[in-house]
């Protein structure tokens, strides 16, 4: 049976280019970037086109780029990083609700160490608000996170307005852009933010390659300590296949932007139109403000777990709330965030398009997703109006 994939903000598929360049790096070129003789020399100086690469893609200084193992390791790093650099100045920093776990989970663990920690409202198409930001701070402020695009409804942030009022208050600005960074323009001068989190393989690059954009002139703690690697900021023998990949990825993605972009909205659009048409299907996030190849929904009287696997059985394969979350069998916190009832929000599923994917993919998604609606339906007793139908309430982010 012939496989759909419509779920890219989990994970892409690795672009042949990319393989292509990293492949001498696991055989022939496999020297350490810390040897001083030709095979040391050779990895390092391939670190280095990498760093340009990855800082051209968001325009900032190769300098100002540190390499990580994942977007979730720089997140830690930049929340724990900023909050420990500045304590004695304040320890309470500002994140949002719609923020990924890696976010949510540092924050946390912060609260437990002392600090304290506002966690920002959104409203139903999960979009911060700049002045509930302003409200928030206060004196000891020192680190305000928010998303730049929420990987679950697609949602972009006004980052630039919020890193304005931050600025107003000498506050440090980060962002997480994982999924937004190759997939939509990311420049870290016109956000106006001091921190910026990426991940290779939401563009085409490998897994286990990740970066930290971090202005130049800040001052971070490491998260992890033991040798000079990446200017002292993070230890351990770099990942050299996996950082070339990444250079090469963002170098591609630099180029393509405005090209995948063109290709995937309407694509994305046939999909949000098509599913406009069932009832009580209800569009979930920002319509107009939103990633280019991000579709969400939330369906009522269904769970997403039984959307997913009726549509794994057509081939198509899909998500329920985020990556990192689905198969928790619980409600998304993003859903609830934004106001969608308990019930409801456990009625999720994502659609997300890649460069692989074809109309005649989404055609297929569109024909046999009603379907698949129709017949959960008549087998769900809420549909039925045999269970108590007030938790499913109705979906309230379109």
């Amino acid at each position: 049976m012939k496989k759909y994939y419509f779920d890219h903000v989990a994970t892409n598929p690795l672009d042949p280019v990319v393989l292509e360049a990293m492949m001498p790096y696991f055989k022939e070129e496999f020297g350490n970037p810390l040897s001083v003789h030709a095979y040391g020399m050779t990895a390092k100086n391939a670190i280095e086109e990498a760093r340009e690469k990855v800082a051209g893609l968001v325009n900032a200084k190769p300098s100002e780029i540190t390499f990580t193992a994942s977007g979730a390791e720089a997140n830690n790093f930049a929340l724990r990083g900023i909050a420990l650099a500045r304590q004695n100045e304040g320890k309470h920093i500002i994140v949002s609700r719609m923020e990924h776990h890696s976010i949510l989970n540092a924050a946390r663990f912060l609260e437990k160490s002392g600090f304290t920690v506002t966690y920002l409202p959104v409203d139903k198409q999960g979009v911060v608000d700049p002045e509930t930001v302003r409200k928030a701070i206060i004196k000891e402020t020192t680190l305000i996170s928010v998303t730049h695009a929420s990987s679950e409804v697609g949602t972009i942030e006004p980052i630039k307005e919020i890193a304005r009022i931050a600025k107003e208050h000498n506050i440090i600005v980060h962002t997480d852009a994982v999924a937004s960074t190759g997939n939509i323009p990311v420049d870290v001068q016109d956000l106006g933010v001091d921190l910026l989190t990426m991940a290779a393989h939401q563009f085409y690059g490998p897994k286990g390659a990740g970066a930290l954009y971090v202005k130049q002139g800040l001052r971070i703690v490491p998260l992890i300590y033991g040798g000079i690697q990446e200017s002292g900021r993070r230890a351990g023998t770099e990942n050299v296949p996996a950082i070339v990949g990444m250079g090469k990825a963002a170098e591609l993605a630099k180029a393509e932007l405005g090209k995948r972009m063109e290709y995937l909205r309407p694509l994305r659009d046939r999909i949000i139109d098509s599913v406009a048409g069932i009832p009580n299907a209800i569009l979930t996030g920002d319509r107009q403000n939103r990633l280019p190849g991000h579709a969400s929904f939330c369906v009522e009287f269904i769970e997403g777990e039984a959307m997913l696997m009726l549509m794994a059985a057509k081939g198509i394969l899909s998500a329920s709330g985020s990556a990192c979350s689905s198969k928790a069998l619980k409600s998304s916190p993003v859903l609830l965030a934004m106001g969608v009832p308990t019930g409801l929000a456990q009625g999720s599923i994502v659609f997300t398009l890649g460069m692989g994917n074809a109309i005649e993919d989404v055609d297929h998604l569109v024909t046999e997703f009603p379907a698949v609606i129709r017949r959960l339906r008549e087998i769900s007793p809420f549909a039925q109006g045999w269970g108590d139908s007030q938790e499913g309430g109705t979906c309230v982010t379109g």
